[in-house]
């Protein structure tokens, strides 16, 4: 990522918004209707966003100078970006998705509600925000994470993301990198299928559904959410399945599995604190208990001493530089749970960093961000 990068995908974001709603791979009926001359779709249908008036709390008290900045490091549909926008009238807001048909929308979005001027629409994985913020010369008053799928992602049928529709097993949230959920199954050994159903998914017939794919692709490949799906159906004891679909757990693992999801955020939270300002915060959204656990372990290093249990003074440079603006993580109430099912899960949780970095922790920062 360089800055002839970032300006050339702004140059061209526009014209995509226009042809990206006219593609084959759309959302739902409402988009379908644009392909065949009906309206274009309601993108606020479409997405309803997470704990919004929550995040929008929580972002937009760093915002109120002028040109502050908000780096949306996975832009989706906008929703919560078109917000801070709107509740911070001063303030610069950089989106960033790897998604290049979730960006081309976002941008049609943010100008149809007259904010075009104050946007930057980025194509890069949110693992790259040092390098969009290197090449724009800035830091950030604020990054915003909202992790997971977007709601274009899980209502696409022709990605595999989802359990509900038979559908080729790619979950690749950027169509141009290589590896597909169906080449993971086809070419992981029991073992490494294991390991990631376990690790990722947290799944306790890891090792038997593994053993099952292994067999199994030795007379069929398995390249449909379909095939899938019954696998994991046939291997699970009735009496021991989960709430919902058995194989939920398996699709999250190989989703983050394609995507190097949990990876690209232990390198991304990093690269948010040394490039905040002073006074800036950092405000995420988690829905599975490992992305937020390596939130909450992350923001816990800045929120204490730095220093030996019972040092009798606590010299200034050891002093936290994290302040918590949430007690714990923030959940969905029921009328947020009702209004919007995808919210059950959410974990919302942001600190404000309250003085420089100590030299150590950037040069510690830089470097986890490097990987």
């Amino acid at each position: 990522m360089n800055e002839q990068n970032v300006t050339e995908t702004n140059m061209t974001l526009n014209d995509q918004a226009n042809s990206r709603v006219n593609s084959n791979s759309q959302p739902n009926d409402q988009v379908d209707n644009q392909t065949a001359g009906g309206p274009e779709p309601d993108l606020t249908a479409i997405h309803l966003p997470v704990l919004l008036e929550d995040c929008v709390d929580l972002v937009t008290p760093a915002l109120m100078r002028p040109g502050a900045v908000v780096v949306d490091c996975t832009l989706g549909l906008a929703g919560h970006s078109t917000a801070f926008l709107k509740a911070a009238p001063e303030a610069r807001l950089i989106g960033i998705d790897r998604d290049a048909e979730a960006l081309a929308l976002a941008t049609r979005r943010i100008t149809e509600a007259g904010f075009a001027d104050r946007f930057t629409p980025v194509h890069a994985a949110f693992d790259e925000l040092a390098d969009v913020l290197d090449a724009h010369h800035i830091k950030a008053d604020a990054v915003f994470m909202d992790l997971g799928l977007s709601s274009l992602q899980i209502d696409e049928t022709d990605r595999g993301f989802s359990y509900s529709h038979d559908a080729p097993l790619d979950m690749r949230m950027d169509a141009t990198q290589p590896v597909t959920a169906a080449a993971i199954l086809a070419d992981y050994s029991a073992q490494d299928l294991t390991r990631i159903f376990r690790e990722y998914g947290e799944e306790r017939f890891a090792r038997q559904i593994a053993n099952r794919i292994v067999r199994d692709r030795e007379t069929e490949p398995l390249t449909t959410s379909g095939q899938l799906n019954r696998l994991v159906d046939a291997v699970v004891p009735q009496a021991h399945r989960p709430a919902g679909n058995p194989a939920k757990r398996v699709f999250q693992a190989l989703r983050i599995e394609v995507n190097g999801e949990l990876d690209k955020l232990a390198r991304t939270l990093p690269q948010a604190a040394s490039h905040l300002n002073v006074g800036g915060r950092i405000v995420v959204e988690s829905y599975h208990s490992l992305e937020d656990r390596t939130v909450k372990r992350f923001m816990a290093r800045g929120l204490t001493a730095d220093v030996p249990a019972g040092l009798p003074v606590i010299p200034p440079d050891a002093q936290p530089f994290f302040k918590e603006l949430t007690r714990g993580a923030v959940k969905a109430d029921r009328a947020e749970i009702e209004r919007n099912p995808r919210s059950a899960s959410v974990r919302l949780r942001a600190v404000e960093l309250t003085r420089e970095l100590p030299a150590r922790w950037m040069k510690r920062f830089v470097q986890e961000g490097r990987g």
